[in-house]
């Protein structure tokens, strides 16, 4: 499979290597002033840039019908109109807020876990993302993504940078320190005890590992689609 990296930074580096051991061909490594034509060679686009340019990149690239894994977040605002883009051009595209296998396990958890304590009202719910200092938005889209698997069974409609607590919104504690590459925690508490699930990458391998499983399992479709579909969660 020939793959174009879009971004070709520390994560577009970590993809190539781990591309290359998957047998694939890198044949454009394509950074931030770089000219978006050298994709046309590619059986698929891998896209991990950044929320300040992520949507023109993909404005661009729906319309060659190449596929795309899209694994940079900060546009979930612009859903709907990229998803009707890719139907409009019967193009393809598998997008995430975390590829890391073991983070869609734990999205899956975190939905278990908060639809058995609906019925102990008498916990409160929180939310804790640890991330690189260069990492741009806050919260995290892997945060957001656990925010919407648990909200609706926790009763709260929004969510809110901080820990303070507040009547209809969960709170998402937002940290940046050096050389971290994602912690993200749910915390379930009141007087007498808590409950945590936690998960933590330790490389950004399996960032890397879950964006290629996902170009070779998007080439041939149409339609936008998940990790949860590529992994059949």
């Amino acid at each position: 499979m020939k793959i174009a990296l879009l971004g070709y930074g520390k994560m577009g580096k970590t993809i190539e290597k781990t591309a290359l051991r998957r047998g694939h061909t890198i044949v454009a490594k394509i950074g931030r002033n770089d000219s978006l034509e050298n994709v046309s060679k590619a059986d698929v686009i891998i896209e991990f840039t950044s929320p300040e340019s992520v949507l023109s990149n993909l404005n661009h690239l729906i319309p060659t019908q190449i596929p795309i894994v899209c694994g940079t977040t900060g546009w979930n605002d612009h859903l709907s109109e990229i998803t009707a883009s890719v139907a409009e051009n019967k193009s393809s595209m598998v997008y995430a807020s975390n590829f890391s296998l073991g983070v869609n396990i734990f999205f899956e958890l975190n939905k278990k876990l908060a639809d058995m304590m609906s019925n102990f009202k008498e916990y409160s719910v929180s939310m804790e993302e640890i991330h690189h200092i260069e990492k741009k938005d806050a919260p995290s889209g892997t945060a957001i993504t656990l925010f919407e698997g648990l909200n609706e069974k926790a009763g709260k409609e929004n969510w809110h940078l901080g820990s303070e607590i507040k009547e209809n919104s969960i709170s998402i504690n937002a940290l940046r320190e050096e050389d971290v590459k994602g912690t993200h925690s749910v915390t379930y508490q009141n007087e007498i005890d808590s409950i945590e699930i936690t998960h933590t990458a330790h490389t950004r391998e399996g960032f890397a590992l879950g964006s290629v499983i996902a170009a070779e399992w998007i080439i041939n479709k149409k339609g936008i689609y998940t990790m949860k579909d590529v992994l059949g969660l």
